[in-house]
């Protein structure tokens, strides 16, 4: 009898050991899950503050930052480039019209219509207000194509405002990268393009080298629009 209780004494004080070893592997276990859940909130969290500061919350599109650092890294490669300007004709009418919110659609819509334009746009951004860009690896055949293209798809498709179909058109200006140009003067020689399409209202308007500004000359071309 005494050795069955010194068993049953034993067993006892295993049986303990292992629920106090159980109740410690589920309280780590606890604070693992807790630690990943930290971990993926934290990366959920700096991934979304890097896309707020590289894309437009408004359109979803890259922004001039994004478009920059894309500019960049291709001017690095020596490879064909070209740059679309696209600017939205009275869009202030339609914000004025219908509203802030709805004038956030048509960005949103526009935005839509160039990401689907085709793999010869390798880049689609949203600057500003209603100025968005192309960036197109290419040669000036397809340059030329692209942004025929996008003032197609802006300017010939209407869109539905607040229960209406509202014809919206836009002003594109485009330009080549040459062998002697930063990134700054090709967005410099689109900005002129487009202003000159808006001036003009022509539509479409490829950047012409021979009324080129002067090198050192710096124009904000949008400032006079």
């Amino acid at each position: 009898m005494c050795h069955l209780s010194s068993y049953l004494a034993a067993a006892g004080g295993v049986l303990a050991g292992l629920a106090v070893a159980a109740a410690l592997l589920s309280r780590q276990r606890q604070v693992l899950h807790q630690q990943r859940q930290a971990l993926a909130a934290r990366d959920r969290d700096r991934s979304h503050w890097r896309r707020l500061a590289t894309h437009n919350d408004t359109t979803g599109l890259p922004n001039r930052r994004a478009l920059w650092t894309h500019l960049e890294a291709t001017f690095s490669l020596g490879e064909p480039l070209g740059l679309v300007l696209i600017d939205l004709d009275r869009f202030k009418l339609v914000n004025d019209t219908y509203g802030h919110e709805h004038g956030n659609d048509l960005l949103h819509e526009v935005g839509r219509r160039l990401r689907a334009l085709g793999p010869q746009v390798a880049l689609a951004a949203h600057l500003a207000g209603d100025e968005f860009s192309l960036v197109v690896h290419g040669d000036d055949g397809e340059v030329e194509a692209a942004a025929e293209a996008a003032h197609g798809r802006i300017s010939t498709l209407p869109y539905e405002i607040a229960g209406r179909q509202v014809v919206v058109t836009a002003s594109v200006g485009y330009a080549l990268a040459e062998p002697d140009m930063l990134p700054r003067d090709l967005l410099q020689a689109a900005d002129q393009a487009m202003y000159l399409a808006k001036r003009k209202r022509c539509g479409i308007r490829a950047h012409d080298p021979d009324h080129a500004t002067p090198p050192g000359v710096v124009v904000r071309y949008r400032d006079l629009r």
